[in-house]
């Protein structure tokens, strides 16, 4: 990935097609590995309404809010918060897209470019992420990001999960990098 120029931006209009195929389209085994529950996804229309939703809404409003990973300038994940309480805390969540672009080290660069987004325009004092404990990519990438490991434990941590054991991870305001 060293000779890949590796950008960020606040989601637009097109990016919504790709993030509703990404879930949609995604190998359930994949999908699993993540945590995900794939009969718990929503039918295109009401998951396109849902990602669309938070192009409209303020910050102080939003339920959602994603920022586009870009690798030479071409849409390959994403990054998104939700269980947002603005002024105070959010949680994040990793993917890209194309299994050619795992495992690269992208993931980390790409959080760390992204995380200022969200203590920005969320005003936060705390950025939290719980990915699946079983699913170690997410799990070596918050790390290397500068995210503290808080504890283990077992919970559904979103809409699209089913109860697996997590890795809480957080990441104060004055901890990252402004």
């Amino acid at each position: 990935m060293t000779d890949r120029i590796l950008t960020v931006r606040e989601i637009q209009e097109p990016d919504v097609a790709h993030i509703v195929s990404y879930w949609l389209d995604s190998d359930p085994i994949f999908l699993h590995s993540m945590g995900v529950d794939s009969a718990k996804i929503p039918a295109r229309e009401q998951l396109t309404q849902m990602i669309s939703e938070q192009l409209t809404q303020s910050y102080e409003k939003k339920k959602a809010y994603a920022i586009i990973w870009e690798i030479d300038g071409k849409p390959a994940g994403h990054c998104n918060v939700n269980k947002i309480v603005f002024g105070k805390e959010a949680y994040m969540h990793l993917h890209l897209w194309n299994s050619h672009s795992r495992q690269k080290g992208a993931g980390t660069a790409f959080v760390k470019l992204t995380v200022p987004y969200f203590f920005r325009n969320l005003q936060l004092e705390v950025l939290y992420c719980e990915p699946y404990a079983l699913n170690p990519a997410p799990n070596k990438t918050l790390n290397k990001a500068g995210f503290e490991f808080v504890k283990e434990y077992v919970t559904i941590p979103g809409a699209l999960n089913f109860e697996q054991p997590v890795y809480l991870w957080k990441l104060p305001y004055d901890k990252h990098s402004h």
